[in-house]
């Protein structure tokens, strides 16, 4: 009961998939009728992917980044993070006994370093903001030969906001929803729940 259900479709092979990993997904579609009405629409679900190992979707994009790394002889994984995505690859790092390196900006909130720290990764503060946090990671990438999650990894790691679509579509007795409406954020995650809606 996870979003590995969907392996053939990704571009991981199964069995490095499901080693150690924190297995994201299949997370609940719940129906909120109270916003429904609120909004004068009949039916309306809301995808709840704070059910996820670390509270948020960014644990499936890197459940595949993750995995691909570790078949390309990757041992140590980072990001540039303004919290969400430094927690998830903290996580799955420690999880796979794996090194993690993440970069965030100085001023994150406490809160959002705290709970990256506790996987007892590198955690690294960087004065500037996420544009600069950005283009420090990719030059690391390309100097320590580290697998960086949202750079040299973002093929993969895109791939892995795919098992939003196919969950929600299992969800709904394989019919697709007639509206989503999706944080943008890098726009990752709306273009490949389209694509995933498209491949099925």
């Amino acid at each position: 009961q996870s979003m590995w259900r969907y392996a053939p479709l990704l571009p991981v092979p199964a069995d490095v998939a499901s080693h150690r990993n924190l297995a994201p997904g299949m997370t609940k579609l719940v129906r909120a009728d109270n916003l429904a009405r609120e909004l004068g629409m009949k039916t309306l679900y809301v995808k709840d992917d704070s059910g996820n190992p670390t509270h948020s979707f960014k644990d499936r994009v890197v459940a595949v980044a993750l995995s691909a790394g570790q078949q390309l002889g990757f041992t140590t994984f980072g990001c540039a993070s303004t919290g969400n995505l430094a927690n998830a690859v903290a996580a799955a790092a420690a999880r796979a006994g794996l090194r993690s390196c993440v970069f965030v900006p100085s001023n994150l909130e406490a809160g959002k370093i705290i709970t990256t720290a506790v996987y007892d990764g590198t955690l690294v503060a960087v004065e500037g903001n996420y544009d600069d946090v950005n283009r420090l990671c990719s030059e690391v990438a390309g100097d320590f030969g580290w697998g960086f999650v949202n750079v040299n990894l973002r093929p993969y790691y895109a791939e892995g906001s795919k098992t939003v679509g196919y969950e929600i579509a299992e969800q709904l007795g394989w019919r697709l929803p007639q509206q989503v409406v999706s944080p943008v954020a890098s726009g990752s995650l709306m273009t490949k729940v389209d694509k995933a809606f498209s491949e099925l």
